[in-house]
């Protein structure tokens, strides 16, 4: 399957997905979670990237990034990451090497069209893997301080659901209807951020080959189900 180099937009939500070492776990105990979490929060402060989602699974994470002005933040804070989670692992299996599989995927996405959709593909990965059977069960994504309105000080402030109403109350409440229809474009999400493609419309295809100057081949782009 042909994959694309990465592209990283300033202002842009991008789905960011890193995997585990031959799907091995990287997070087992509460601590490990914890750890990998402090981190995302000290470093998305100190290089100004938003956090609009995440959602730590047993050997892989997904995160749902919003860059400033400066692109290579966002690598910046993956390798941080990935780095300290990698130290702290190894510490305590006593074993080298990297826990890590490669680099992390990436793709940008339109933001009026898309980060919807791929917020709720994100927070659905425990449904989906049959960890819990609702979404606000799972401890460690972002899904129960969306649909609560209690994000954390270290979250952009709700984005998402303000897309859906100017309410935070009814935007919640509307969320989690969304979500409750399962995710229909899951197929379409997974692929575009293993291909690191972008996650829009043509229009949002050709505005970033003007933006950056550079021919985007693979081009994945459709209307958003609902």
């Amino acid at each position: 399957m042909p994959r694309t180099a990465r592209i990283i937009l300033p202002h842009t939500p991008h789905h960011i997905v890193q995997r585990g070492h031959n799907r091995s776990a990287v997070f087992i105990q509460t601590k490990d979670y914890l750890y990998y979490l402090n981190n995302l929060i000290e470093w998305s402060a100190k290089l100004q990237v938003k956090v609009h989602s995440y959602c730590l699974m047993t050997n892989h994470v997904h995160l749902l990034l919003e860059p400033e002005e400066d692109i290579c933040t966002i690598s910046e804070l993956m390798k941080r990451l990935a780095a300290r989670q990698c130290r702290y692992v190894n510490k305590l299996e006593n074993r080298t090497g990297s826990i890590w599989e490669g680099r992390f995927k990436c793709s940008p996405i339109e933001r009026d069209t898309y980060l919807l959709q791929c917020c709720r593909y994100i927070e659905l990965n425990p449904v989906k893997a049959r960890i819990v059977t609702q979404p606000e069960d799972y401890a460690w994504s972002s899904y129960r301080h969306r649909v609560a309105s209690t994000l954390p000080a270290w979250m952009q402030p709700d984005k998402v659901l303000s897309l859906l109403a100017n309410d935070a109350s009814q935007a919640a409440e509307l969320y989690k209807g969304f979500a409750a229809n399962g995710c229909p474009d899951q197929e379409f999400i997974q692929g575009t951020t293993s291909r690191n493609q972008l996650l829009g419309s043509p229009r949002f295809v050709d505005e970033v080959e003007q933006r950056t100057g550079k021919r985007i081949e693979n081009r994945a782009h459709g209307r958003p189900k609902k």
